[in-house]
């Protein structure tokens, strides 16, 4: 039998909304496995907003490179040990050089990431150098470069402090519908730092994602006291529902929920007599899916001042 734990039924809690004897039955029933648990909840209409997301739980920053001419940008997540480090000037020039390093020399995996060179040294040892000088273990987790067509745009957005960071890429009939959209973009890179949507449309939904949604809605049904007769009926409509709540593309657009994003973009676009479709996004959330020992606040800083 699986050890739980008070920070697993903690975290499940975050994450669903779920009461806390609910979810500690949860994570017994699925052995510990927290994906499973929170399946189990969701069949049994016990989760209030059950996210696939890892909750937060390392430290750092999401730091944003975007070309002049907006047509290719990087995104990339360093890590650090502590919130106090994540916002010292040092370690944010840091992963500001790294970003735009990986962004020059189109870098596109961390073995590469570590044989290149930096400053004449090699980046393993320039990251030593680093950490040496700030006092934390810094790790560059995660990077990713996109690319806009000859009459396309990317758009960056940052919140929080670089706690979240999102690309937005848009596919245009011109460099005028281009410059013209750049204004939505951004609200549309707002918007899916808030939404956090898992697709940009349907196309990128897997099988094994709707077969999931398929077995939990069923649970539901019958949970509700649906017959299996009327099942075929409703299943479409709750299929609908997942892929437009999931999809950037399909999601009420924040500022206008009259209006998708896609339906948002394209409004603007139609302003100069053009076109425009979203092509790509990418966010990035700082510690998504990482595990982090539990500390409170007074043995961070404790942690922090030990290390002067």
């Amino acid at each position: 039998m699986a050890n739980i734990t008070g920070e697993m039924i903690k975290d499940l809690r975050e994450r669903t909304g779920a009461g806390m004897m609910d979810c500690k039955k949860a994570l017994t029933e699925a052995e510990g496995d927290i994906e499973v648990a929170i399946d189990w909840l969701r069949k049994k209409g016990l989760s209030a907003a059950a996210k696939k997301s890892g909750r937060v739980a390392a430290e750092g920053v999401v730091s944003l490179f975007v070309d002049d001419n907006g047509k290719k940008a990087t995104v990339c997540e360093v890590n650090s040990e502590t919130d106090f480090v994540s916002q010292n000037e040092n370690f944010v020039n840091f992963s500001a050089n790294v970003t735009a390093h990986i962004h020059k020399h189109e870098i596109s995996a961390l073995d590469e990431l570590n044989a290149s060179s930096v400053e004449g040294a090699n980046f393993a040892d320039f990251l030593s150098v680093t950490i040496s000088k700030i006092g934390e273990n810094i790790v560059v987790r995660r990077f990713a470069t996109i690319s806009a067509g000859d009459n396309g745009i990317i758009v960056s957005y940052t919140h929080g402090n670089g706690k979240i960071g999102v690309l937005v890429a848009a596919d245009c009939d011109s460099p005028k519908t281009a410059e013209h959209v750049k204004a939505i973009l951004k609200d549309i890179a707002m918007h899916t730092a808030a939404m956090n949507p898992p697709y940009l449309d349907d196309s990128e939904i897997s099988q094994a994602d709707i077969d999931r949604e398929i077995e939990v809605a069923k649970a539901q049904l019958e949970k509700e006291g649906k017959p299996a007769a009327m099942w075929e009926k409703i299943m479409p409509g709750k299929i609908s529902k997942f892929k437009k709540d999931s999809c950037l593309a399909e999601q009420p657009f924040v500022k206008n929920d009259k209006l998708s994003v896609k339906e948002a973009l394209s409004a603007s676009a139609k302003e100069v007599g053009g076109t425009a479709n979203l092509v790509r996004f990418v966010r990035f959330q700082v510690g998504e899916g990482v595990e982090k020992q539990a500390c409170d606040f007074a043995s961070e800083v404790a942690a922090a001042l030990n290390k002067n």
